[in-house]
Order: C-alpha cells, then sequence, then structure tokens
C-alpha cells in the first residue's frame, strides 16, 4: 500500500497550492492514501468545516491536527462524529472533545484500513500534553488487527523527541512522522526494525516566508522586541510531505520517498 502524508497545510497559500497540486500528487505517485496535517489552513491556525469538505473532495483520505485542534470551534463537532476522518491529537486531557484516532477504512486499491494517531511533543510546545509514548502504547493495544497498518504522527518543536518516539516504535508501527516546524526535513529512512521515519515532512505552503508568516514582520519583531502582528506570507509555494510503501502483510515500511512539488506562480496568485 502506498501512503501519502503532507505537511501542514497553511493558510490561503497552502490551499490553494493544494488545489492546484494534488492532481499531480495524485497522478505521479499514485497513492493509495492521502493524509494531510490541517490544523493551519484557516489564516494559519485552525480548520474550518468548510475547508474539510474542500479538502476530502480534492482526494484526501484523512485530517489531523496539532495544537491549534480547537483555533476554529465549528470543527468540534466534526472531531466528535465517528464517520468523519478528522481527528485532534491523542494525548491531550481526557475531557478534550474529539476523536483520538482515525481508522481509514480499506476501500478501492486500499487492501487494509489505516490506523492514524496524531500525539503533540510536550518540549516547547504550548498546549499542555499527556505522555505521548504512553499515549500510543495505549493506542495499539486497543488494535484488534494482527500486523495493522498504522501511521503515527509526532506534532512537535524538537527533534530529539521526535527521534526518540521514531525509536520508541520501531518495527511496532508502519511509520513516525513529524510535523509542526514546517520546514522539511532531509533524513527520510527506514529504521532497523522496519518503521518508516522523517524528521519533519514540511508544510504545503509559502517558503519565502518564515514559516508561512510574512519575513518582514518577523524580522521586525525579531530585530525590535515590539509586538508586531504576524499575517500569511507568500512566495516560494510547494506542496510538501512525503510517500511511504507498507508491505500488506507484515504492516511495515518498505520504502520512503520525499514529496515537493512546488506551485505554479503562473497559474495562480498564492494569496
Amino acid at each position: 500500500m502506498r501512503i501519502a502524508f503532507l505537511g501542514d497545510i497553511n493558510g490561503g497559500p497552502g490551499r490553494q497550492v493544494l488545489v492546484q497540486q494534488m492532481p499531480v500528487l495524485l497522478e505521479r505517485f499514485r497513492p493509495d492514501c492521502v493524509i494531510a496535517n490541517a490544523e493551519n489552513a484557516k489564516a494559519g491556525s485552525g480548520l474550518t468545516p468548510e475547508q474539510f469538505t474542500q479538502f476530502r473532495g480534492l482526494g484526501i483520505d484523512g485530517c489531523t491536527l496539532g495544537d491549534h485542534a480547537y483555533r476554529e470551534a465549528r470543527i468540534i463537532p466534526l472531531l466528535e462524529a465517528p464517520d468523519q476522518m478528522v481527528t485532534r491529537p491523542a494525548n491531550l486531557s481526557r475531557k478534550a472533545p474529539g476523536k483520538r484516532f482515525l481508522r481509514i477504512p480499506a476501500s478501492g486499491t486500499r487492501s487494509r484500513d489505516v490506523w492514524v494517531i496524531t500525539v503533540l511533543g510536550r518540549i516547547y510546545m504550548p498546549l499542555p500534553a499527556d505522555d505521548p509514548f504512553a499515549a500510543i502504547d495505549e493506542f495499539l493495544a486497543t488494535i484488534p488487527e494482527r500486523n495493522p497498518i498504522v501511521i503515527v504522527e509526532i506534532h512537535a518543536e524538537v527533534t530529539s523527541e521526535k527521534i526518540a518516539l521514531g525509536h520508541y516504535l520501531d518495527g511496532r508501527v508502519s511509520a513516525v512522522l513529524g510535523t509542526h516546524t514546517h520546514v522539511p526535513t532531509a533524513d527520510e529512512r527506514i529504521l532497523r526494525k522496519g518503521t518508516a521515519f522523517q524528521t519533519d515532512l514540511g508544510m504545503c505552503g509559502p517558503y519565502e516566508t518564515v514559516i508561512g508568516r510574512d519575513a518582514e514582520m518577523v524580522v521586525k519583531a525579531m530585530t525590535t522586541s515590539l509586538h508586531v502582528p504576524y499575517s500569511m506570507g507568500e512566495g516560494g509555494e510547494a506542496l510538501a510531505g512525503t510517500l511511504i510503501e507498507v508491505d500488506d502483510g507484515s504492516g511495515r515500511a518498505k520504502s520512503i520517498e520525499r514529496i515537493y512539488l512546488p506551485g505554479d506562480r503562473s497559474r495562480s496568485p498564492f494569496r
């Protein structure tokens, strides 16, 4: 099975490059399942129901959220609906609303269910979270299948925390993929026991910015100590993520390949 996981869809430029490049991704990489982190879709913070519906229509099978999961309150009913393929981080408070994982059912070219779980890191993250290691252990114990296909997303600031989780889960899940920092890392690999890993998938958004925000405003804030509102930036838009090929029998990864599809500005203003 071929599974594509896209990095954070960031604001209007991210949504527009997704619309433009999803047909390219589907034709070139032929994924059986597409998952995307969508927590930054609404102007860099949050996801609306309308945006979720749009992403599903583009061919995305499931959406994940991170520390901005509840910035758009209207998404909460969809998070709580069992049949809606959008999930919040599993290691938030037990009282937090929404599903703790996704089970994307087999259909079409998907011969097996795909299980997806997102956890937040705890180092330098603004939203308090429980132990991500324990949350995933608990989740894995509930899966009824033998050798399930499990994709773990760790939405975290610190590279060491992401890498540690990869080694902790090596041989137990199909992939551990990092998001949140919006910069694609060049360390995609198969760990010793068969789990695909990448520290960060990058973003679907504008790269001629400071992780999606207008570079001039960010530099002004950092050099003057003044409060400067950060607006979305533009320029260098691209769709970024990774493609994992998973063995249907063992549930372990066979290959991992970075995805980076630059947008065509002659066809879209990306604003």
